[in-house]
């Protein structure tokens, strides 16, 4: 079959049958009657025709730093209802938290059929910003903020200083932290640097150096809710820059007999299935990631029509969900 022969018993014009397989505009009675002949007859459309004829493939690379994770997967949700919707095809590359192959996958993208990229990103080493200043491709960040680049981010900042005001609230005054890494400008540099200023802005600038560095699991949380309390003594709350660290440090509370939250409340991040099913709850915070998918998307798209257009920024916002961990008395 070729589109002469679908157009022929479709009872449409070549043009048509060709608006149809490239999602342009045709009469819902033509786009019927051509969707109704391409059905019956199993009739593909050959890609690499397709891609020499319009310079586009219709698919996008996702860059992400683990698959397995909770506001990856809801980000992707997001870019994948939006892209669907416009004939896309995603292509996914998981970089297991390498920052490494971050740069291999931005390369191996920029100079193979894909018409962009969004990355999922974690860190920007000098590398990272050299292969995206090259890019030949429109590339869309999540996640993150940089410059000169369309990008979706949070508010990291306010809402881990709301956070921490809240448990200051209520009385705590010898508090923890447990963050990620310093390359990580949003997890690590932004949640951390919102504590730390909140704590001053209590009068308690001895707990801004608090602070502990983990890995995204429950294993390391706990590990690093021992080294704060080992190295800080006794402690009345503590902040975790995510869900999952947040209930590895509830898991270690417990097995010292330390009562969360009569004793010690505890906070993390992320609004994960698993901050609602611990015992206690753990209080977290929302963020919008599927929306941050969706306008990630929404961006490459633009960039896609429209090449020459300025650099878009998105920030959004979050909501504080307080759940048991902190709802002493």
């Amino acid at each position: 079959m070729n589109i002469s022969e679908i157009a022929k018993l479709a009872g449409v014009s070549n043009a048509a049958v060709s608006r149809y397989l490239n999602h342009g505009y045709l009469s819902e009675e033509k786009r019927e009657a051509v969707r109704k002949v391409i059905e019956e007859t199993g009739y593909r459309p050959s890609v690499q025709a397709q891609v020499l004829r319009t310079r586009k493939t219709n698919t996008v690379g996702v860059i992400l730093p683990r698959i397995n994770s909770f506001s990856v997967s809801s980000v992707l949700a997001g870019i994948d209802a939006v892209l669907e919707e416009k004939g896309f095809q995603i292509l996914l590359a998981d970089t297991h938290n390498n920052p490494n192959k971050e740069l291999e996958y931005l390369e191996i993208f920029n100079h193979q059929h894909v018409d962009g990229v969004i990355l999922i990103a974690t860190v920007f080493t000098a590398k990272h910003l050299s292969v995206i200043k090259k890019r030949t491709i429109p590339v869309v960040i999540v996640g993150q903020q940089l410059l000169g680049v369309p990008c979706v981010y949070h508010d990291d900042y306010h809402a881990f200083y709301e956070i921490t005001e809240l448990v200051l609230q209520k009385g705590c005054r010898k508090l923890g932290y447990i963050g990620a890494l310093a390359q990580d400008k949003a997890v690590g540099q932004e949640r951390r640097r919102a504590y730390r200023d909140a704590v001053r802005d209590a009068g308690l600038p001895e707990q801004a150096e608090h602070t502990a560095v983990a890995d995204f699991t429950i294993p390391s949380g706990g590990e690093k809710a021992r080294e704060l309390l080992d190295a800080c003594g006794p402690l009345d709350a503590l902040v975790c820059t995510t869900d999952m660290i947040a209930v590895g440090a509830l898991q270690y509370l417990k097995s010292r007999g330390i009562q969360v939250p009569r004793q010690m409340m505890l906070t993390g991040h992320g609004a994960a299935d698993i901050s609602s099913v611990t015992a206690p709850t753990i209080t977290t915070i929302h963020y919008f990631y599927e929306e941050s998918g969706m306008e990630a998307a929404k961006l490459l798209l633009e960039q896609l029509e429209k090449p020459d257009m300025p650099a878009k920024e998105v920030k959004l916002g979050y909501a504080i969900v307080e759940n048991e961990s902190t709802a002493r008395g």
